[in-house]
């Protein structure tokens, strides 16, 4: 187990104890504990007890814990919570805007256990009487159980392609001459999906003989493709070719229903391809990579736009990061190092602002004291150059966090809602479209603020917000965190008819953050992105004179 996994078990216990009614102190240091394992400086798996005990924020009694849950799986305190808790408790601590405090409500004083009990009771309006709901807490429930169950059974396209990988590595080597592809959606990079999907030659009944050994695995066979649901990881999914049609049938499973639909109208795959690359020169057609095998439309496009797709080496700086100044793992200087180590060219900081409260967002003064250490830092560091940013949360009219003085002092301006998210549309748009015309605005992150798989994030009218970002030349942040992905990549093609730049961001929170980008060029892909439009791919000399001319024409 990673940090992670060992604070989820922790942070599990603390929610499970507060359902429970136990001592609340208790389930506090629970939930602190989690917190400081997330953070701890290497990874608690090789570390002996008294080092963690040692630890800031662990000590002895959750130094024992952890050692308890790396040597057994599990952890007794938790074990014994999970056996007088019923499934469908656990279920509701999915759903966004239910904690514990308001479970534990629903299941004492309505004896609800399951999602289709909370679900019937909200719409029988059940929950509007009861301590702490109301009228729009019920209709939030009701919104979030209906996201919730639309994506049940999907991960996340990062979670996916690991597992894949790993999966593919080690059917390779036990089955050195057959071939192996992804196909699916993971080979279409899509951000969320329900399968690993693989495509062999191989025989797949000694396949499902290898998983089958593993407690809890179980297997489903439809024809040519077999379901392996192995316990805690994304189901994976096998269709068996033959030798002779596997890249016809590659191809044939690597692509949206609308390409293929217009692949069968106009042109001819052929039975036994030597590659996918036969399929495509027969036809003559240029190579269309399986990212961008969605929509008719992308077979009428010139080999070029294929080509000139952004590649991760493509990158040449990470703009928008977070160090210990305010909710970051690391410090300036040792992001910096990191990546300079790397061979980027620059690093644009950008700590949380001032009302980030929750993040330890930075006063004025604070904003001074960090200034004089990137400047002492890029004295030390050059030609390597650490940019003054901040991501400035976007307020509720729309304003930004500073001063215009105080903004003035940045080289590039980061402006992201992280606040009162439930918005109608109306209310989203002006937000949002007031900060676009603010001329301190360089970079809108995360524009729509979704949480894939947990959050739909506020609505916005994609085209109006693009048509704005051209007017008042503001880049549009392709958010690299796999569980964000956002811009979604079905606005890319839009945004760079209409000149927009784009930037593929890790919103790094660490040193680890930085390899995220990947995940943000894969998508950036697959809406046809060219390191031109991407603002992380200029190198120091482009993104300084960027900057320059930018502030120039807007003024400031």
């Amino acid at each position: 187990m990673n940090n992670y996994e060992i604070a989820d078990h922790f942070s599990l216990l603390s929610k499970l104890m507060d359902i429970h009614g136990e001592d609340s102190f208790r389930a506090k240091s629970y939930s602190i504990a989690a917190y400081n394992i997330e953070k701890l400086p290497g990874e608690a798996a090789e570390m002996d007890e008294s080092t963690l005990a040692s630890m800031k924020g662990i000590g002895a009694s959750t130094g024992k814990k952890i050692k308890e849950l790396l040597t057994t799986g599990k952890m007794q305190a938790l074990e014994d919570m999970l056996a007088k808790t019923p499934a469908g408790i656990l279920d509701m601590l999915q759903i966004k805007g239910l904690g514990p405090k308001k479970i534990s409500v629903i299941w004492n004083e309505l004896g609800i256990e399951s999602l289709g009990e909370l679900e019937y009771a909200c719409n029988e309006n059940r929950l509007v009487a009861l301590k702490g709901f109301g009228a729009k807490t019920q209709e939030s429930v009701l919104q979030n159980l209906a996201y919730f169950k639309q994506n049940i059974g999907f991960h996340l396209w990062a979670e996916v392609d690991a597992f894949a990988q790993l999966i593919l590595a080690q059917l390779q080597n036990k089955f050195p001459a057959a071939r192996f592809s992804t196909s699916g959606e993971l080979r279409r990079q899509m951000e969320t999906l329900e399968y690993a999907d693989i495509l062999t030659d191989a025989p797949v009944a000694e396949i499902v003989a290898l998983f089958s050994a593993s407690e809890g695995t179980q297997t489903e066979t439809n024809g040519t493709t077999t379901t392996i649901s192995l316990p805690g990881q994304p189901r994976l999914r096998i269709t068996q070719t033959t030798r002779g049609a596997f890249y016809r049938d590659l191809f044939m499973h690597s692509a949206g229903e609308e390409f293929l639909e217009e692949i069968a109208a106009k042109y001819q795959v052929p039975e036994s391809p030597a590659s996918e690359d036969e399929i495509f020169t027969t036809n003559g057609l240029p190579f269309i990579p399986a990212m961008m095998r969605e929509k008719r439309e992308v077979l009428s496009k010139p080999a070029e736009t294929f080509s000139k797709l952004i590649q991760p080496n493509e990158i040449k700086g990470i703009i928008h990061s977070h160090s210990k100044w305010s909710d970051g793992l690391n410090t300036l200087e040792e992001m910096a190092t990191a990546a300079k180590a790397a061979g980027l060219e620059y690093l644009v900081i950008s700590d949380h602002s001032q009302t980030a409260v929750y993040a330890d967002g930075l006063k004025p003064d604070r904003i001074a004291a960090q200034h004089q250490e990137i400047e002492q830092l890029n004295a030390k560091l050059a030609p390597f150059r650490i940019f003054k940013s901040i991501e400035s949360d976007i307020l509720g009219d729309g304003s930004l966090d500073y001063s215009p003085q105080v903004l003035a002092t940045f080289d590039l301006v980061i402006a992201s809602v992280h606040s009162n998210l439930k918005m109608s549309e109306e209310k989203a748009m002006e937000r949002v479209l007031n900060a676009i015309r603010n001329p301190y605005t360089t970079i809108l992150g995360h524009p729509t603020g979704r949480l894939l798989l947990s959050r739909k994030g506020y609505p916005l009218d994609h085209k109006v917000i693009i048509d704005a970002c051209a007017e008042h030349n503001v880049v549009l942040e392709i958010n690299a965190h796999p569980r964000r992905l956002d811009m979604d990549w079905r606005w890319i093609e839009y945004a760079m008819e209409r000149g927009v730049m784009l930037s593929v961001d890790p919103d790094a929170h660490s040193i680890e953050g930085y390899k995220d980008t990947y995940y943000g060029v894969m998508t950036a892909q697959k809406g046809g992105l060219t390191k031109e439009f991407n603002l992380s791919s200029y190198s120091l000399a482009e993104l300084e004179q960027y900057i320059a001319v930018r502030k120039q024409k807007a003024g400031i």
